[in-house]
């Protein structure tokens, strides 16, 4: 047996901060804790590296019926940096103080990498193959982790036709209409697409003191503004669909899907969660231009973060192509597909009914992310991807705060609450 909490904790102070462009530290010490793990379970692994010290752990379970699919458990081990200046605790201590557990990556996402570990140490016999990848580089690129074990050992992975992983399954108390409280559980079922550009804009060199009606700085201002001004359509996917629809009779507040942006108004603190995901954003974020007050350049740069919702990309960038305008061009920095799974399947089903074992007032509804996972890679392999790493939040606890944010941290009664749900759904799905 392995208690959830100790073993969170042991995973937060192996310092796996990702500088981002290869620069990282602890994946392979963290690695070879989970694998020792592990194997005390009577699991064997494997430890996978694209690189020196960019590890990744991958194992199978047996299941009892091998005719099953296989499920996937993928979970990332690297954290973003953390300043312990800005701290209250050192981000790295593993402390439990307060009734929480506390460190860079308690919520992102050493606590689910923990309760998968908790509940394989406790026995787990899964009636379905369980792959289980704990992998690097997820806060980067994850062209060291799960995007290269994709493209080199996919293997690893067959059989496998759905998955669970991050951003799922969490409290989200909110209010109903006749002044109930609600507890919703999101489980995630889509992901937007990342598509972030470099704007490139040239026109000709010159002083700063004469006209010039070809000014590549001026050109990309433009495009820019034009982006930054433009006012997509609402775009209604099935995950978003069925959340408002689901979450509406929930609370009692009247839906209409002719007026998204009234129903998500009255949905109030609910309807935080599907704002981002109603429409693409087209968002600048960084320029860069010229050398000198009196030069006129002859090329200036600029990129935008570009998330696009299911089935939107093509029309997506076609209208972008008419925003820039003249003489300015665009390409990819990064581009990953948005993901898709589907909300009426029994992988959600038994999501569902694991929540409601340890809470029958729970409220599952699936919801679409506006951010990305590691599940744009794996669902290259045609896995169907969910973000399920269930936990009990106290009202009022800021949980969507805590991912990336300062003094991170879990709820330690809620991440037993995880491993109760996790160790009934991996082996009863």
């Amino acid at each position: 047996m392995a208690d959830v909490v100790d073993v969170c904790a042991d995973l937060i102070r192996f310092d796996t901060t990702n500088r981002g462009d290869g620069d990282s530290e602890g994946e392979r010490e963290a690695a070879e804790y989970v694998a020792g793990l592990l194997d005390a379970s009577g699991v064997p692994s494997k430890i996978l590296e694209r690189a020196p010290r960019r590890s990744n752990v991958v194992a199978r379970i047996p299941g009892t019926d091998p005719a099953l699919p296989a499920l996937l458990a993928q979970g990332h081990l690297d954290v973003v940096p953390a300043d312990a200046a800005d701290w209250s605790v050192s981000p790295f201590s593993g402390e439990v103080r307060d009734g929480f557990l506390w460190g860079r990556g308690a919520v992102d996402m050493k606590d689910f990498c923990a309760m998968v570990l908790a509940a394989v140490a406790s026995g787990l016999r899964p009636r379905r193959d369980i792959v289980l990848a704990f992998v690097a580089d997820e806060e980067d690129r994850g062209e060291y982790g799960a995007h290269w074990l994709v493209e080199e050992h996919p293997e690893l992975f067959e059989g496998c036709a759905a998955a669970i992983s991050e951003s799922g399954g969490y409290t989200y108390p909110v209010p109903a209409a006749d002044g109930r409280t609600v507890r919703l559980y999101p489980v995630a079922t889509a992901e937007r697409g990342t598509a972030h550009l470099r704007l490139t804009a040239r026109g000709r060199a010159g002083h700063g003191s004469r006209p010039n009606d070809e000014n590549a700085v001026i050109r990309l201002v433009g495009a820019l503004q034009r982006i930054a001004s433009h006012r997509w359509p609402v775009e209604l996917t099935p995950t978003v669909c069925a959340f408002l629809e689901r979450t509406g009779e929930a609370l009692g507040v009247p839906v209409d899907l002719s007026d998204v942006d009234g129903t998500v108004a009255r949905l109030g603190q609910a309807g935080a969660l599907v704002v981002p995901t109603v429409r693409v954003s087209t968002t600048p974020t960084m320029l860069s231009a010229g050398y000198k007050v009196n030069v006129i350049p002859s090329t200036a740069t600029a990129q935008v973060d570009v998330r696009v919702l299911p089935g939107t990309e093509e029309a997506t960038l076609a209208e972008l192509d008419e925003l820039l305008g003249e003489g300015v061009e665009r390409e990819f920095v990064a581009h990953q597909g948005p993901v898709q799974a589907p909300v009426g399947s029994p992988w959600f089903d038994a999501m569902a009914g694991a929540l409601r074992a340890e809470d029958p007032d729970a409220v599952v509804v699936p919801y679409c992310m506006g951010g990305g996972t590691d599940a744009k890679a794996f669902s290259k392999l045609s896995i169907d991807c969910y973000g399920f790493s269930p936990l009990s939040l106290p009202e009022g606890f800021p949980y969507r705060a805590m991912a990336h944010g300062v003094d991170e941290r879990v709820p330690v009664e809620g991440l037993r609450f995880g491993e109760r749900v996790l160790t009934r759904f991996l082996t009863e799905v």
